[in-house]
């Protein structure tokens, strides 16, 4: 580091050296240390004036200098969203959600359209009640299309046919239609609710009917378009889901099945007879305990982690929503539970506490003021959930408390 030195040591370094030391040799000495200084002042001010423009210039760009803090599997991440207060979490959780979400609202059906146009191709058709997710939009005014999503079918519809968006989430339980799944070889169809009761037609092992109202220990089933009757409880499973848009392929599937169960009504009982024999596949994997099933389950939602969310999704591999993830998840490992979020709240599995909360229970959440339930997670352990959040963010882990919990719902034990 440079500094400057007393006369007397510099005569004596410079006498030691040299044996002599002139006034004239020490007024130049004397003079270059001067330029030292001078020199060494200038580069500070340099340097000083650099930092000040470089300061400005950043200040102009508005570049924040944001905090990180270190996570496990990663670099560094910014804590910018940490910093978001847990009502403003909630709120981007939940209104996320519920923005794109449809439900159609027509007479019978619309035409899904190749491009948002009447003129070009029509895709499918959408029923009254059909749920969608809305991709994009198109126009304005008497002229604005919905691009949206519902079952397999992607499209055009104008944006007219629908309601959407917190008026679509508020109604969506009335829209989820119930239907029975066979598990016996062969079951009548019954006119009234007894074995005596004559035989209006059958249905056979994996096949569905629409539920019209659940009796007990029969249910009251729409057959075909003109016949309703009635099936024994004990050999179906109930299930919920949403109305979808359907192409034709499907149409004309569901066209085939109805001609054959109108079939079906004329064969006398004698000639094909019930068969009760339950067909129902047990699981492939036996659990020795409920700590263990816990953890299977939890291990197989995981694999979904980052897939995407679809409003009304029927599929864990090409997408699904809050309460679709938990319920596909759960069926596979033998459970049947609602289709929505305020469903699971009232009727899947037992009511807990938080705080006998275990891997594999359901977390309910509501963002409307508690008048009912509007989102479901997987509770994963260490204060976590797994849940299909929102159209954005897909599945992912969250703080089981970003918000309040309204409720915690055991389907295992």
């Amino acid at each position: 580091m440079l500094r400057n030195r007393p006369y007397s040591l510099i005569k004596q370094q410079n006498e030691r050296r040299c044996g002599h030391v002139s006034a004239t040799s020490f007024l130049w000495v004397q003079k270059m240390n001067k330029d030292i200084r001078l020199g060494i002042g200038v580069a500070i001010l340099c340097v000083g004036l650099f930092l000040t423009v470089i300061a400005i210039g950043n200040a102009n760009m508005n570049v924040p200098d944001t905090p990180s803090i270190e996570t496990e599997g990663s670099e560094s991440v910014s804590t910018e969203e940490t910093e978001m207060t847990e009502d403003e979490v909630q709120i981007e959780i939940e209104d996320d959600e519920y923005t794109n979400f449809a439900i159609a609202d027509v007479e019978k059906y619309v035409n899904v359209r190749q491009e948002p146009n009447t003129d070009s191709a029509i895709l499918g058709k959408i029923y009254d009640g059909a749920v969608a997710q809305i991709l994009n939009t198109v126009g304005e005014g008497d002229n604005q299309w919905f691009q949206v999503v519902s079952g397999n079918v992607e499209g055009y519809i104008k944006a007219e046919f629908f309601i959407h968006g917190d008026e679509a989430a508020a109604v969506m339980d009335q829209y989820v239609s119930k239907y029975i799944k066979v598990n016996a070889e062969r079951l009548n169809v019954r006119e009234g609710q007894t074995t005596n009761s004559r035989r209006i037609g059958y249905v056979c092992a994996g096949e569905e009917l629409k539920v019209l109202e659940d009796c007990g220990e029969w249910i009251h089933v729409q057959y075909t378009d003109e016949i309703k009757g009635y099936v024994a409880a004990q050999y179906v499973t109930v299930a919920e889901e949403y109305i979808y848009a359907k192409n034709a392929e499907e149409e004309s599937r569901e066209l085939a099945f109805i001609k054959v169960l109108k079939e079906r009504a004329g064969i006398s009982e004698d000639v094909v007879k019930e068969e009760t024999t339950i067909t129902v596949t047990p699981p492939s994997v036996t659990y020795s305990t409920s700590v263990e099933l816990r953890k299977a389950i939890i291990e197989y939602a995981m694999q979904y982690l980052g897939d995407k969310y679809v409003h009304g999704g029927q599929s864990l591999a090409t997408g699904t929503d809050c309460s679709g993830f938990t319920m596909l998840v759960l069926a596979e490992f033998g459970y049947s539970i609602s289709r929505t979020p305020q469903g699971q709240y009232t009727s899947a599995g037992r009511a807990i506490s938080y705080s006998e909360v275990q891997p594999g229970d359901i977390i309910c959440y509501s963002s409307n003021g508690g008048k009912s339930c509007t989102h479901v997670a997987f509770y994963i352990g260490d204060g976590k959930i797994l849940h299909a959040a929102n159209s954005r963010d897909g599945v992912k882990i969250s703080s089981a408390t970003y918000t309040d919990i309204y409720g915690v719902r055991n389907v295992i034990d």
